[in-house]
């Protein structure tokens, strides 16, 4: 059966440079796979989803955001009653001229080569203040304006964010850590953090702990604790399937690792937060 290709002028009519919409995530999987003709980019507002794609499949947590390239054939089952994103799609044009002036953003988000689309996770915070960008761009004319500030912003922010390393440190660190937010990295352990390095095992470990006092193996291991954190209070899925998710096959390493990061039991995290969730309107 071919596979629907999604046209951009059917979403931004007249004059409107970019397509802004709230959704609800059904919980039914999709009967196929889409495509279009443009980009988007999309985050988790509250929930979790399965992100469904003809390469594989990506398990999306509450501030996760995707971007979306022309041609990714790909679909979104929520995982809960109460899955909401946020989606957004500017003109091609607009797309276009970003790249061009800046292509070292572009490269990380609407233009990223892997066979996946790529993801960026979101702390509570950064979710926060995304909403908040969203709420005003939602607000407004969809004129060109508002759109290219939104996503310079948006862009710079990702392009710019990362670990606040002491001066001197090597670049190929600071990318090492960006890399390894990815959940098909840090599910490997220190093993997947050495190999975005790109460096040998024991001169990775040296720097890390020159430069980070910690060992790869504790770095990896507070960006899984964080990944659990966000799962617990976004997503429905069991103790055991998050724990696998963060790579881990037993439940008691994971919860003496979260329990060390947080303070409290992954149990505990989930009840204290998870019920304080605020649902978008």
């Amino acid at each position: 059966m071919a596979i629907p290709v999604f046209k951009c002028e059917t979403y931004l009519p007249g004059s409107d440079q970019f397509h802004f919409a709230r959704l609800k995530v059904p919980t039914d999987r999709p009967r196929r796979l889409h495509r279009q003709d443009f980009h988007e980019l999309f985050w988790i507002q509250n929930g979790g989803a399965r992100h469904l794609l003809l390469g594989g499949e990506q398990r999306l947590s509450e501030g996760d955001l995707v971007f979306i390239r022309p041609d990714d054939a790909h679909g979104l089952q929520g995982l809960g009653p109460e899955t909401w994103l946020v989606n957004i799609l500017p003109h091609p044009a607009i797309v276009a001229d970003i790249a061009r002036r800046h292509p070292e953003a572009a490269a990380r988000s609407f233009h990223h080569g892997g066979n996946l689309p790529v993801v960026f996770p979101r702390s509570i915070r950064q979710l926060a203040d995304l909403s908040q960008a969203a709420i005003r761009l939602e607000a407004g004319a969809r004129s060109a304006l508002r759109i290219e500030a939104f996503l310079t912003g948006l862009l710079a922010d990702l392009t710019d964010a990362g670990p606040d390393l002491p001066a001197g440190a090597p670049g190929w660190l600071a990318e090492a850590l960006r890399a390894a937010e990815d959940k098909e990295v840090f599910r490997e352990g220190a093993a997947g953090f050495v190999r975005v390095a790109g460096r040998q095992h024991a001169h990775v470990s040296r720097v890390c702990r020159d430069v980070l006092g910690q060992t790869p193996t504790e770095i990896v291991n507070a960006i899984r604790m964080d990944h659990a954190a966000r799962r617990l209070t976004g997503s429905p899925d069991s103790l055991a399937e998050i724990a696998f998710d963060c790579g881990f096959e037993t439940l008691s390493h994971f919860h003496k690792l979260f329990k060390a990061r947080h303070g409290m039991t992954p149990r505990a995290w989930r009840a204290r937060y998870q019920r304080n969730v605020i649902r978008p309107v």
